[in-house]
This record gives structure tokens, sequence and C-alpha cells, in this order.
């Protein structure tokens, strides 16, 4: 073999050694918001609330007929290996109510629903690529979430109003209703939201119940937008919550608020409009471990 053929492969198999050993670029989150997705094939049709009841672990649902434009009420479940799954296929209903565990319910399009849009209550529930416009009545909330390792992922909440009530886009609460644990919230489209992105609070705000313990709850890659409201997001006694990688727009008067207890929060690399006075307001009480930067005032 001749020197210069040698030295080229040697230079070829340093390069394949540098490329190989070269960190991966991590990909850029997408965009926050319900996304364009087909979901998996349906395995049952459902075209009446019987039809939902009969729900078997591991199902695709998908729904039609009478279905298409009511509220819809999913209380089956599957199992954590074959959760029963609600594809909507992009079809507009009149709401959704979930009380079941092991649950996914995904491209569902509700226009003017009652509030809350959607609502859970169960263990291992997902929610993800949802639209929510205009929601009605009771307090105006997009969706309100109750119950142990839950996912809001990519779903668009929009135009809620405070003319009846304060209208959130994501709500939770622990006044004779199940605690939250293990939340994760990512890459979710709240705009045009008079009230808060998130108003999460616990057993112990002074206005619960007591009972349980909420926390261990992971913000990311939201897009949250207050007209109204003096914070975009509210905890009060709850504990452990990370927030990373938002953008908070329009003008409250701050972007996070912790009160009553909601210790060892960390706030990271957010992205905050001029317009708002400061990202952390805090108390003495949630201090204690927290991470981030700055406090600018109370919570």
């Amino acid at each position: 073999m001749s020197k210069k053929r040698a030295f080229s492969l040697a230079a070829v198999a340093v390069f394949a050694i540098a490329v190989a050993q070269a960190p991966l670029a991590s990909a850029a989150p997408a965009a926050p918001g319900a996304r364009d997705a087909a979901g998996p094939a349906c395995t049952r049709q459902a075209t009446t609330q019987a039809d939902l009841d009969a729900v078997r672990p591991g199902d695709v649902v998908c729904t039609s007929g009478g279905l298409a434009s009511s509220r819809l009420k999913i209380s089956k479940g599957g199992t954590a290996e074959k959760p029963a799954v609600y594809n909507g296929e992009g079809k507009e209903v009149g709401g959704i109510d979930i009380e079941a565990d092991n649950v996914v319910v995904q491209n569902y399009k509700m226009t003017k629903p009652k509030a809350p849009g959607i609502e859970l209550r169960g263990d291992n529930i997902t929610i993800k690529d949802n639209t929510i416009t205009s929601p009605t009545g009771g307090d105006g909330d997009g969706i309100r979430f109750f119950g142990n390792d839950l996912k809001i992922l990519h779903n668009t909440v929009s135009r809620t109003s405070n003319s009846n009530g304060h209208a959130d886009c994501m709500q939770t609460f622990a006044s004779d209703t199940p605690s939250s644990t293990g939340v994760q919230i990512d890459g979710n489209r709240c705009e045009k939201i008079d009230n808060m992105c998130l108003m999460a609070e616990g057993p112990n705000d002074g206005e619960g119940d007591g009972e349980g313990h909420s926390g261990n709850f992971t913000i990311t890659n939201n897009f949250c937008e207050t007209l109204k409201a003096s914070q975009t997001l509210m905890f009060e006694d709850i504990q452990h919550a990370t927030i990373t990688g938002n953008e908070f727009a329009a003008s409250p008067d701050h972007a996070i608020g912790l009160a009553i207890g909601s210790t060892y929060a960390k706030v990271k690399d957010n992205k905050v409009s001029p317009d708002i006075g400061y990202e952390v307001g805090i108390d003495d009480s949630s201090k204690e471990g927290y991470e981030g930067p700055e406090p600018g005032g109370e919570p």
C-alpha cells in the first residue's frame, strides 16, 4: 500500500472516530400548542355512551355519531402497559370529562365548551394535541386536573374570559378533590387568557381539605399569555416545582408566584416579556430550597 493511500485511510479513520465521539446536538423543542398529529389507528368506534362504557385496555377509540357534538364522559381506562387511547382525529366535541386511570386523550377540538373544556381525575392520564377555544360558564377554565402522574402536552387553550369567574388556562386545587403529584405540563399554548396560565393550589393552602400532598410539577416549554391577572403562574402549597424554558408574554406584574409553603422550586431559562415587572415573586414560607433568579417582590 502506498504511503499516500495509508495516510488517507488513517485520516478517514480519525475523522470517523471524531464524529462518533462528538456530542449530538439536542433537538429544539417543538413549538408550543396542539400539533396536527393523526394519532394511532382506531380499533374501536364509539357512537354512544354505551360504546364508551365498553372500552377495554389497549383499545384505540374514535368517536362519531351522537358523540360528535356532546360532552364526552370517559370512565373506562386501561392498564399502565395498555392504556385506553381516545383519538379525536381532529373532530369537534362539546368538552371532555375523564374519570379513569391509564388513559390517553388526544386530537380533539372544542369551541365554546362548558368550562372546563377538559377535566381529568385519575392516575396516569395523558391529554395531548387538543384545542380548546372560548370555554363558557363556571369559572371559564380551559383545563382542570386532579390526580397523580399526569401529562398535559401540546394542547392549545385560547380566549378564556373572566366574565363569570377567574378563567385560567389550567387549574388544580385540593378541596374535596384529589391532590396532584407528578404532573408534567409541556409544550402547551395558552393565549389570550384573562386569568392565569396555571393556578395550582395544594391541600394545605388555607382553602384545601388538608388531605394528601401536591407537588413535583414540571412546567416546561409552554407559551403563556396572561391578560388580567397579576401573575402568569401561581403556586400555593406546591412543593418541588420545576419551571424552565417557558415564554411569558403580555404584561402581568410578575411571571411566577410562589406562596404558602411552595418550597424547593427551580426556575431557569424562561423568556420573560420586558413588560413584565419581575420573573419571580416569593413569600418567606416558600424560600426554602429555592433555586432561580433573584425574586423581585411578593408572590
